[in-house]
């Protein structure tokens, strides 16, 4: 395995959103809900692009092409910013992922058959949920190129960690400064918590230590 997947996948999403905040980068995105699975998500993005029909039909169906290009533990990243209520991702598009290897799916955009992927066990993000069919409302126009997830452009192949927290994604060229920033947080972090634990008084513990953590390098 890609050994920035498998030091990433150590972290959470804080520890890497400080991490980026630390080094003046954009990568965290709120308010993508985890509607399947309690699994933490890490690894690299495969990217779909979908827009309003307006007179035009798919294809192919929506983000096949994308599960077909997948590598066992990628992730898809699927933007539909329309304002349609129109679902960017059903069931049967998790049984295709999942049988391909794919760690999961994050939509910006709705999302359906949340239940058909709960008993999948397949771990599915998106900015909300819907019943409502794409059929005639959307279709795909772009694959494994640059799309935007909140206020974040998101290119082929970065690097996404998505928990109950937030999802956030780092630049493939600035993932190992990245990881070395974030590593450093969360072990001190860590020492903060132990203190706590061993019964130091938490305004001592946190005087200083947690604000000056985050200072930009320089």
């Amino acid at each position: 395995m890609n050994e920035f997947i498998v030091r990433l996948s150590r972290l959470d999403s804080c520890a890497v959103s400080d991490a980026l905040d630390k080094l003046g980068l954009k990568g965290s995105v709120t308010g993508i809900e985890r509607f399947s699975t309690d699994r933490r998500i890490t690894g690299q993005v495969l990217t779909v692009k979908l827009d309003r029909a307006e007179g035009r039909t798919n294809t192919r169906h929506l983000c096949t092409t994308a599960i077909d290009a997948a590598k066992p533990g990628d992730i898809l990243v699927v933007e539909q910013r329309t304002g349609l209520d129109a679902a960017s991702w059903g069931g049967n598009l998790s049984i295709g992922a999942q049988v391909r290897g794919v760690a999961g799916v994050i939509v910006e955009g709705p999302a359906r058959d949340i239940d058909d992927s709960r008993k999948l066990d397949f771990t599915v993000f998106a900015r909300s949920h819907t019943a409502r069919t794409a059929r005639g409302r959307i279709v795909e126009v772009a694959t494994n190129e640059p799309i935007t997830v909140g206020d974040v452009t998101v290119f082929p192949r970065d690097y996404v960690i998505a928990d109950a927290s937030a999802v956030v994604f780092v630049a493939q060229s600035e993932i190992e400064r990245v990881l070395e920033a974030a590593e450093a947080i969360m072990q001190r972090e860590d020492a903060l918590a132990q203190a706590i634990r061993s019964g130091a008084p938490i305004s001592q513990v946190m005087a200083g230590n947690y604000e000056n953590m985050l200072k930009k390098a320089q």
